[in-house]
């Protein structure tokens, strides 16, 4: 074969430099360049449309900008919603499901591209892993470049530290020492102290763990309690221990222990012990002190503790970002934390106050109800309490709403500043009998106005935090029934999330207010929260979390898992420049903001906020598809 000559391989240098082509092997770049034919398309020219048919060609943008429009109408303000630049590619989902294309592209300048036949593009794709890989996962793909480089810019711990993401299976460092329940206490110790190991696992006839003891239990259960080393180890051991499979990741057992004050956590798989995994195995090389912060948390016994305990969460975080821990998992370790110092905070001021002798419920409303807090939040949450035959609801609220309040406050104090909108359990309008959330959510499902709808939304995201959960889990389960069946305002929620788009053109053309900004919150997250609820209500979803209502969605709705993961990788990667944003505000001691110049962003974080917002279109599409708005 004669080698390449020079304008080939000045194709294969340029291309080097954009992603997918920049981890491709070098073989399979000539093999593309080779096949390549660059074509000219002036200011305005339709590149490719609807008409077309089936797509016959992969373009590659070498000079210019391309713009795709939702329709030929070019006098709509809102029909450019995705703006290409050099290096860029397109159409890719038409190429691999071999049909035409949904949008008009148009060169927004005078452009030259790259093309290359269909044919070969799919011969391409079984040549090159890494190109097969990156348009089947496009912006998952493009996740791992932006992780890569995020790790290395902010990592301080060393290369060979575990992950977050690891399965429990790979932290597992021997086989775990277990022994019957009947065992005397004294062969349990003495084992304990010859292996040199910090617990004991009982296990049934059939290795199914039934109970753990640590040398954290010897001095109240065996020490004080007096109790007779020849007293058999069911007497001492804790009963029904937490057990997690194999596959689990070290994240899901960080929040267990968080919630719950554990040091171990046992790994069961098909009803047999697997192994322990203890504090030690998940945060010695992390050097993070998650379990250090919930104990902390909740051992307090003033609300200065508790205040230095939120500080110590939202250096936690930092942290943890640092290390590269997932936008996924880090908002959820905030928020399960978060949660223990709110519990905390409810269990002190409930000691003295007489609200402790009614049944009622904590509610995490908005981001916190979703598992979704970043270090910028504020307080969104309420009550919902038991009432009986006879019992006067008004005057229970009267002695919910002092402690409610003083909750509040104390919150706030924590760094959780008072909800503007006065979305709080001190309000008497959030503070109510299960009876009478029913109403409100009856009054806002049948005859509520776009406005009324429009302020609802965090409620319905709501989840029990503490108390009676049970109370929680019945209005969920009327509110299932109440609005799947009511067509009317799932209608109109849709209608109310569409009005809050995406940027539009060019990602840097959209304004907030005054400047060059953008609102990672307002027009990132939010038009993935906002479909996920309605979707997740439309189907009676159970959950509350914006990624798992879009995963629970895939079956009924008969959405394929890829486009699902599309949309769950696109609001994770805004997730992550939100926090991204807020550890750098913090590291520069600036007030907290969901609001950025987007220029600030590297070019790989640009091009991915681009394909982030192109599937926040695509989804909202879906939901304008689905109700006809």
């Amino acid at each position: 074969m004669a080698a390449p000559n020079s304008l080939i391989l000045a194709t294969v240098d340029h291309l080097a430099r954009f992603a997918p082509f920049d981890s491709m092997a070098r073989e399979h770049l000539i093999w593309l360049a080779e096949r390549l034919k660059l074509t000219y398309y002036g200011k305005g020219e339709t590149v490719l449309g609807p008409e077309s048919g089936p797509a016959q060609t992969f373009y590659i943008i070498k000079q210019g900008v391309i713009h795709g429009e939702q329709d030929v109408v070019r006098a709509q303000d809102d029909t450019t919603w995705l703006e290409l630049h050099e290096g860029e590619c397109f159409p890719l989902g038409a190429l691999l499901s071999r049909r035409g294309v949904a949008s008009t592209y148009r060169a927004g300048r005078d452009t030259f591209c790259f093309e290359l036949a269909a044919e070969d593009f799919h011969e391409l794709l079984k040549r090159s892993d890494a190109f097969h890989d990156f348009c089947t996962r496009r912006i998952a793909n493009l996740l791992e470049q932006s992780k890569h480089i995020l790790q290395a810019q902010y990592a301080k711990s060393s290369s060979d530290q575990q992950s977050m993401s690891s399965p429990l299976a790979s932290l597992i460092r021997r086989e775990p020492v277990s022994c019957a329940p009947e065992t005397p206490l004294r062969e349990v110790l003495e084992s304990m102290h010859k292996l040199s190991i910090g617990s004991m696992i009982a296990v049934d006839a059939n290795k199914k763990p039934v109970g753990i003891f640590t040398l954290h239990d010897v001095l109240d259960r065996v020490a004080l309690a007096g109790i007779s080393l020849d007293a058999p180890f069911n007497t001492v051991m804790s009963p029904n221990p937490h057990t997690l499979p194999p596959h689990a990741l070290a994240h899901d057992a960080a929040l267990v222990m968080a919630k719950h004050g554990f040091r171990h956590i046992l790994v069961e798989e098909e009803g047999r012990l697997k192994g322990l995994i203890s504090e030690k195995d998940l945060f010695s090389l992390q050097r993070v002190g998650l379990r250090q912060i919930s104990g902390a948390i909740r051992n307090a016994e003033h609300l200065d503790t508790l205040k230095h305990s939120a500080k110590d969460i939202r250096l936690l975080a930092h942290n943890m970002l640092a290390q590269g821990v997932a936008a996924e998992q880090l908002t959820q370790i905030i928020s399960t934390l978060n949660d223990v110092l709110t519990a905390r905070i409810i269990e002190l001021e409930l000691r003295d106050s007489p609200a402790k002798d009614i049944e009622f419920c904590w509610l995490a409303l908005g981001s916190e109800g979703r598992l979704e807090q970043t270090l910028n939040t504020d307080q969104d949450n309420g009550i919902v309490f038991a009432t009986q035959a006879g019992d006067d609801a008004e005057a229970m609220r009267a002695v919910l709403l002092p402690f409610a309040r003083r909750v509040n406050l104390a919150l706030a104090e924590c760094g959780f500043p008072l909800c503007s909108g006065e979305v709080m359990a001190g309000n008497p309008k959030w503070c109510l009998s299960l009876p009478e959330w029913q109403h409100t959510f009856a009054d806002w499902i049948d005859h509520g106005d776009p406005t009324a709808l429009l302020n609802s939304t965090i409620f319905f995201d709501f989840r029990p935090l503490y108390g009676a959960d049970h109370l929680a889990f019945d209005l969920r389960a009327w509110l299932r029934d109440a609005a799947r069946n009511n067509p009317r305002f799932l209608h109109q929620m849709a209608a109310n999330a569409l009005r809050n788009r995406p940027p539009t053109g060019s990602v840097w053309d959209f304004f907030t207010g005054q400047g060059h900004i953008l609102d990672l919150k307002l027009n990132g997250i939010t038009p993935f929260v906002d479909a996920a609820r309605i979707f997740s209500l439309a189907v009676g979803g159970k959950q509350t979390n914006t990624l798992q209502r879009l995963r629970e969605m895939n079956e009924p709705l008969h959405v394929s898992s890829q486009d699902t993961e599309a949309w769950c990788d696109a609001f994770l990667f805004i997730q992550l420049l939100r926090l991204r944003l807020h550890h750098e505000q913090c590291e520069r001691g600036e007030p907290l903001s969901n609001k950025v110049d987007p220029d600030s962003f590297n070019n790989l974080d640009q091009r991915i906020l681009k394909e982030a917002y192109r599937q926040a279109r695509k989804l909202q599409t879906r939901l304008a598809l689905d109700y006809q708005v």
